[in-house]
């Protein structure tokens, strides 16, 4: 089993061939990070006429962009009430109709930039484990529905046809989701922004950004631009400490082990319209199939550092309780990347200083939450007008004890695999 990114070896797009920043530079915008919400960031001022470079640290996708699981999902990790309750009734409902249409626009783009990602629209399935979370399903769907949302609970024999497995009941099937290559959807936005007239540099860390009168100088290794608007789009690989962004999330990690292409018959199987899907354990497990048929799976917390046997493990555990059909599974790979969390598992959008645009929080939504971010962004920065983004750009406070927060979610999200390990928790 090696450790690489599945995503990026499969990926249909190439990977774009940009230059590092050299020299100083001007533009009317300077995007920092190059995942999901700078490219869209860049793609839509660009669109618009304006005049954008954007940097970043790596080569593109190289963060959370093109490392997660690739489903496209609407809303936020919390279902609807919950995050009218956490954020207000009128903050609550702009987030639920903005990200609920947001797996809408990705599929657009997708469409328009003629995108290869190997798109499915065939929805996400919510799976419920055990009888608390077969309740807790009733009560989203009883929720989306109100709303309008094409979402309907599957029962039984239902469920069985459509994820491959008896050990699933009731599972919800989100109609406006889907799933993408990561890497290969991020790569292809980076075409497209540069296509638009975006200029885009890769492995170009920002080292520092300065005021110089009523602009900001992004600095980099071997050169800098100045603008009149700077974005900070680094979510959770932010780690400079003048980057305030690190102040607002503590990070999180997901990995994800892939099989080798299962046999056509078995392939057929498992998730036949190739739903994503994921359950309702307290530290939930993913599932879905690739365009060539590997079985992925995936769960929270880190795998980087792990011994590749303790991954084999977990992943023959999950497998074997709910696909024990594939008989004995030839592990291919496994990665991790990070996630971006807040307390109320809702995402921050603020202006850390004058000029500058910040934007933190997906708690593992970035696929759609980064791509209509980036549209609403672009559309603050030349209209004036934050209507497009899923909340009011306003003030936060920095939360408190971020380490300590990482800390306890990675010692749960350890203890949690090794039962499964042991066999005394599935």
């Amino acid at each position: 089993m090696l450790e690489q990114c599945l995503w990026h070896t499969t990926s249909p797009e190439a990977a774009p061939a940009l230059p590092t920043l050299e020299d100083d530079h001007h533009a009317d915008v300077v995007v920092v990070g190059g995942g999901i919400t700078g490219l869209s960031t860049a793609l839509h001022l660009a669109e618009a006429g304006v005049d954008v470079a954007l940097l970043e640290a790596g080569e593109i996708p190289s963060g959370g962009s093109g490392r997660n699981v690739g489903l496209v999902n609407a809303g936020l990790w919390i279902p609807p009430d919950d995050i009218r309750e956490a954020l207000g009734e009128a903050d609550g409902e702009r987030a639920n109709t903005i990200l609920g249409g947001a797996p809408a626009e990705v599929f657009a783009l997708i469409e328009r930039h003629g995108i290869d990602c190997h798109a499915t629209r065939t929805g996400t399935l919510h799976l419920a484990h055990n009888a608390k979370g077969e309740q807790e399903l009733a009560r989203r769907a009883e929720q989306f529905q109100r709303r309008g949302s094409p979402v309907e609970l599957l029962e039984d024999d239902a469920c069985q046809q459509r994820i491959g497995t008896p050990r699933i009941r009731r599972a919800l099937l989100d109609r406006r989701a889907g799933t993408i290559n990561p890497a290969a959807y991020t790569r292809g936005l980076a075409r497209a922004a540069a296509s638009a007239g975006a200029r885009l540099y890769t492995q170009s860390p920002v080292t520092g950004v300065t005021r110089e009168g009523d602009r900001w100088r992004a600095t980099s290794e071997r050169g800098s631009v100045l603008a009149s608007r700077l974005v900070f789009a680094t979510n959770a690989y932010t780690e400079a400490d003048w980057n305030r962004v690190r102040e607002h999330f503590f990070p999180g990690h997901f990995f994800q082990v892939a099989s080798h292409p299962l046999p056509d018959e078995l392939a057929s199987e498992i998730l036949p319209e190739r739903q994503g899907a994921w359950d309702t354990r307290m530290v939930l497990s993913s599932m879905r199939l690739d365009a060539e048929g590997r079985l992925i799976l995936g769960s929270l917390g880190r795998g980087e550092g792990r011994p590749l046997s303790y991954i084999r493990c977990w992943a023959d555990r999950i497998q074997r309780h709910y696909f024990p059909q594939l008989g004995r599974v030839d592990w291919q790979c496994t990665w991790s990347g990070r996630i971006a969390f807040t307390p109320d598992h809702t995402l921050r959008l603020f202006e850390p200083a004058p000029g500058i645009l910040g934007v933190t929080g997906y708690n593992g939504r970035g696929i759609t939450t980064g791509t209509v971010v980036g549209k609403g962004f672009a559309h603050y920065l030349t209209q004036g007008d934050d209507s497009l983004l899923p909340l009011p750009i306003r003030a936060h406070r920095p939360i408190p004890a971020r380490p300590l927060w990482s800390t306890g979610y990675e010692s749960g999200f350890t203890l949690y695999h090794a039962g499964q390990c042991l066999r005394v928790l599935i």
